[in-house]
């Protein structure tokens, strides 16, 4: 029996799911914001701005955030798992890879819901 003691009781299905929803919003995300930019070529800041001041748009922009993070989570911890093979690198990197996400997760909240 192979037990894993980085992956704190998550399933290989359950990690298979939030990769795939997670890509899904962000595919949705990027192919509304790539369409909005192609339907307004002349895009000023008060445009802009104003479609990032809708309630709707900072949900949509929170979740894309939030599901990237998921994403990237999943992705560095089969990637670290896979091939770094000394536990204390390895937990050390994943540590520094959790550091990094939380910070940027927190960062663009701030951004988008901030003053």
């Amino acid at each position: 029996m192979v037990t894993n003691i980085t992956n704190f009781g998550r399933s290989g299905l359950s990690d298979w799911l939030v990769q795939r929803v997670s890509a899904l919003i962000l595919a949705l995300y990027t192919l509304f914001i790539v369409g909005y930019l192609l339907l307004n070529p002349g895009l000023d800041y008060a445009t802009w701005s104003g479609l990032f001041a809708q309630t709707w748009m900072r949900i949509f922009s929170l979740l894309a955030f939030v599901s990237l993070s998921a994403h990237a989570w999943v992705g560095l911890w089969t990637v670290t798992t896979d091939y770094l093979k000394p536990t204390g690198i390895r937990i050390a990197t994943q540590t520094v890879i959790i550091l990094a996400i939380f910070v940027f997760l927190v960062w663009g909240i701030q951004v988008l819901w901030g003053a």
